[in-house]
């Protein structure tokens, strides 16, 4: 009987990571520590036509070795048509960072929990909407880092550019 092979995992990739949550009219944004430990809220950028240029600025200023998007499933986990849009928009995200990887991530309930968490911190949901989306992003981020931590891998999975 052969011994069974086991992968062992990679050792931490050091360096900041961007967080995306795309939404149709905001994407909140957030980055983390050099090592991965503690995801923040950055900002919240209009959705459209400059959303891509300014997701570039935020990358080339922190120096980010990734950026993770969140890719908007069902409870079920299927992908509808918000999917659909979030993985074109992520390709062409992909293009535009190349050679930035760009990897997407279940964002199953962060916009839930997100809210959850500004409710219980007393922010009003009207005023809160650009926070929210930040504390999404936080939420995804802080998801993948551990998912990358426990497994030794990169999170979700990677993008194809496109253009």
């Amino acid at each position: 009987m052969e011994p069974e092979q086991t992968q062992e995992p990679k050792p931490w990739r050091r360096g900041r990571r961007i967080a995306v949550d795309v939404g149709d009219a905001r994407i909140g944004v957030a980055s983390c520590d050099p090592d991965g430990l503690i995801a923040t809220p950055v900002e919240t950028v209009p959705a459209g036509g400059r959303s891509q240029a300014r997701l570039q600025a935020i990358v080339e200023e922190y120096d980010a070795i990734e950026v993770v998007v969140g890719l908007p499933r069902s409870l079920s986990g299927k992908e509808g048509p918000a999917a659909e849009k979030v993985r074109a928009y992520a390709g062409r995200l992909a293009m535009r960072l190349y050679p930035v990887p760009v990897r997407l991530v279940d964002e199953r309930m962060t916009t839930v929990t997100a809210t959850q968490g500004m409710r219980a911190a007393g922010v009003k949901a009207k005023k809160g909407r650009a926070a929210i989306d930040q504390a999404a992003a936080v939420v995804i981020l802080q998801s993948a880092l551990e998912t990358e931590r426990v497994s030794g891998r990169a999170p979700g999975e990677s993008v194809e550019p496109i253009s």
